[in-house]
């Protein structure tokens, strides 16, 4: 009966090659732009430290290549040896905290609406009634009071003085209408229908993107690049170094979205932009 075959440790194969090649992790990560704490979890075999799917395949490629291993035949290695849905997967999945913190906005938006309206009701009948039935207040004049007359006694023969004629009121001008009150304003629009998101490269950095479920990028980043994606739903984004790249959202400058070294995803969508932004709008 033929032997087993025995399991291939991907992480000690990885490193023997480096040594043969006489290469060291920070050569590896100066030249791929990947962290030399997470080369050293590759080596260890612990793929926690690297993110899901299509990326993490890219660092596996990027090492093999540079330690002078067959990259395909490598993947398929790394594939066989963690055959996990992080590694088959296409992309990194997101954090589903920042569902909740989407959900969480939505209602008080939601809340601060229905408020707006509650007050507008009140305030828009109050003002309805005033220009309705104000000039009618003002334009009532006030009765005259009738003037009694005195009647002075008459002699024989003389004729009576003509009766004085009533006291009449002196015409009352009509008051000026008041100014009728400004129209409650309106609750704020909401939030446009797409985004603009601006990426900055300080140094080089590996990046993913994927825009409304289609990937528009896919590679490594030079300095000063600057790549303007129109968003209509969300964006899915990866980076192999956080704190080499800085982002906008319309405009407006977002919290660093990690550490030296630290590969992070973070998924921004319409909803729960406002939460990256360095002061809310």
């Amino acid at each position: 009966m033929a032997a087993e075959r025995t399991p291939v440790d991907f992480g000690r194969k990885l490193r023997d090659a480096r040594e043969r090649k006489g290469v060291s992790l920070r050569q590896i990560a100066a030249a791929t732009k990947i962290s030399v704490a997470v080369l050293e979890a590759l080596e260890r075999n612990d793929i926690s430290r690297l993110p899901g799917g299509i990326f993490g395949r890219a660092f596996v490629r990027s090492y093999a290549i540079e330690v002078g291993l067959n990259p395909e035949e490598t993947i398929q290695d790394f594939i066989a040896q963690f055959p996990h849905d992080s590694v088959t997967a296409g992309h990194a999945t997101s954090d589903p905290v920042e569902d909740h913190q989407a959900v969480e906005s939505e209602r008080r938006m939601a809340t601060t609406f229905l408020r707006l309206i509650l007050i507008s009701i009140p305030v828009a009948g109050v003002v309805m009634y005033i220009g309705t039935n104000g000039n009618r207040f003002l334009h009532r004049a006030p009765a005259a009071e009738p003037v009694a007359q005195a009647a002075a006694p008459v002699s024989r023969g003389e004729t009576p003085p003509p009766a004085a004629e009533p006291a009449v009121a002196p015409p009352v001008a009509p008051a000026a209408a008041e100014p009728a009150a400004a129209p409650t304003p309106a609750p704020a629009a909401p939030a446009g229908d797409r985004l603009t998101v601006g990426l900055t490269v300080k140094r080089p950095c590996f990046v993913t993107a994927m825009v409304d479920g289609e990937k528009k990028i896919e590679r490594l980043l030079q300095p000063g690049e600057g790549p303007a994606i129109e968003v209509k739903r969300e964006i899915v984004l990866t980076a192999g170094d956080a704190s080499a790249i800085s982002m906008t959202v319309n405009g407006a400058d977002t919290k660093p979205l990690g550490k030296a070294g630290e590969v992070v995803t973070r998924r921004v969508t319409l909803t729960n932009y406002k939460d990256y932004l360095t002061t809310p709008r």
